[in-house]
């Protein structure tokens, strides 16, 4: 097998069992798979805390300053190998231009809106700095993008990514309907909106419930209605959440391919988001796009309960990706 070398910004965690873990579950799943494909070595960036996706793959080199991180991939370099850049970062524009100046062919793979990104958490003075990286990144290297509208559809290659498997998409149970059981998945960051929605669903007067699943320290507003899971590593244990649950709420400011969306579809549970992501809806069942408003929440929710039976039908007609295509996407390109 050829040799792929994944170089994220992500920060991944080592336990004494040897074990590496990552708190980003998309940056577990897609070394993982690719991994049977290619021989994967990855290049992250060290956590002093132990994480909770723990990766399958066994050949990485985690970084603790931007030193080491370039040591970890000029490490590589002496054998032929296929270099795929997962972001831009600092850290990852750094080693661009080592490689750039090593002559070594790179790939760079765009999951979200950085623009986005680095005016929700640093603010709107911050977003040239991306900017810059992103020009210079974008213009020599082989551009991979999960969503047509975060480069040129002509000077790039569109994959779509995905985390179903058969355990997804088969035996998918039908859900309680006696109240709203709300439920939100993800990382509890400025951008994905979860605080901005918890205001909104304070304001609403209804019996229901919200559940949360990801790391709640950060969250403020909450009551007894709001219901916090952790987070959730097992596969079998996020898909019981979601049929758990009879309505899922994406609430983001910014987003590029939510995995989350596919997830709760292939569940058959209808979709909640907001007109900042419109886009993110395509031609896919299920998805209520409404303003960020209580008033207007609550009357989608009633809706939505009103009227599942038919919108589970209409959510048959879905052709969901899976992650067997999306391998065979990668693999197609970077071979």
């Amino acid at each position: 097998m050829k040799r792929l070398i994944i170089i994220s910004n992500e920060r991944v965690s080592e336990n004494s069992q040897g074990e590496f873990k990552s708190t980003n579950l998309d940056l577990k799943v897609l070394p993982d798979e690719l991994g049977k494909v290619f021989n994967v070595e990855c290049v992250f960036r060290k956590s002093k805390k132990e994480l909770n996706h723990k990766y399958d793959i066994k050949k990485i080199f985690i970084a603790s300053s931007v030193f080491s991180f370039l040591y970890g991939v000029i490490k590589t370099i002496f054998k032929k190998n296929i270099y795929l850049i997962i972001a831009i970062s600092p850290y990852t524009f750094l080693t661009f231009l080592l490689l750039t100046i090593l002559r070594k062919k790179t790939y760079v793979y765009l999951m979200s809106n950085g623009y986005e990104e680095y005016e929700y958490i640093l603010g709107k003075n911050f977003k040239w700095i991306y900017g810059f990286m992103f020009k210079i990144i974008t213009k020599f290297s082989i551009v991979i993008v999960c969503h047509s509208r975060l480069f040129d559809p002509k000077k790039s290659h569109e994959i779509t990514p995905s985390r179903l498997n058969d355990n997804w998409i088969k035996n998918w149970n039908l859900p309680n309907l006696d109240k709203p059981r709300l439920l939100y998945v993800g990382r509890i960051n400025p951008e994905k909106g979860i605080d901005n929605f918890i205001n909104l669903y304070n304001k609403m007067n209804t019996n229901s419930e919200l559940f949360i699943a990801g790391n709640t320290e950060k969250l403020t507003g909450t009551d007894h209605k709001i219901k916090s899971l952790g987070y959730i590593s097992s596969e079998q244990e996020l898909i019981r959440t979601y049929d758990h649950c009879n309505i899922t709420i994406l609430p983001s400011y910014t987003e590029a391919h939510p995995y989350v969306l596919e997830e709760s579809l292939s569940r058959k549970r209808p979709v909640i988001i907001f007109e900042d992501i419109a886009y993110v809806k395509k031609d896919k069942k299920g998805v209520y796009i409404i303003k960020r408003d209580s008033n207007e929440i609550k009357e989608q929710i009633e809706w939505i309960l009103k009227n599942y039976r038919s919108i589970q039908k209409e959510m048959d007609q879905n052709d969901l990706p899976t992650m067997q295509k999306m391998v065979q996407q990668f693999s197609n390109i970077l071979q």
